[in-house]
């Protein structure tokens, strides 16, 4: 995505979460940082209006839009191989972290190390005692997030393929989910 185009993800039927990563191009060891962008906005939440910031703490995509209720985790990482084994998975599974992986190689790339992503659209409500919740999305179909790039950057989506948990809706069914890249 080039530097000032704006980035539109549509979550199609209104369950998937998407984990996103953005890379600096030309620096894959610039990365968006979950961790710099809730200390830059001094929030947890991801809302329009928010910076998304990388390692060097420089702001790679803006919110712009948001047509969804708001819910979008920056706190847990990208499901892998080691997250299904502790949900009980004994078989082979598809993992956001694989996905990120292929993605890039895909492309002639490859990370320095799996960053903890933007969770699109993932519902993560946090209680008083500080205990986090994974419940299915709270978005409708066609609900739809728009970043505008502040520098050229790469943008990676894995459509999360997590079906043992609700994250994905209640009936633990990853779907489809579309992008659009926009001057």
């Amino acid at each position: 995505v080039r530097e000032g185009q704006r980035l539109t993800v549509v979550n199609t039927h209104g369950s998937q979460v998407l984990d996103t990563w953005a890379f600096r191009e030309g620096d894959m060891a610039e990365y968006l940082s979950m961790e710099h962008t809730r200390s830059v906005n001094s929030r947890w939440l991801v809302t329009v209006g928010t910076r998304l910031v990388s390692t060097r703490r420089r702001t790679l995509l803006d919110v712009i839009a948001d047509t969804s209720p708001g819910l979008h985790d920056a706190l847990l990482p990208a499901c892998s191989a080691e997250i299904y084994r502790e949900l009980g998975c004994t078989e082979a599974h598809r993992s956001c972290e694989d996905n990120l992986h292929e993605a890039l190689a895909a492309i002639g790339l490859s990370a320095p190390c799996v960053p903890a992503p933007l969770n699109l659209f993932m519902n993560v409500p946090i209680h008083p005692d500080g205990r986090l919740d994974r419940e299915p999305p709270a978005s409708r179909p066609g609900d739809a997030i728009t970043f505008r790039a502040a520098l050229d950057v790469v943008v990676v989506f894995s459509a999360c393929p997590q079906d043992i948990t609700p994250i994905n809706g209640l009936q633990c069914t990853p779907t489809d989910a579309h992008f659009a890249v926009l001057d």
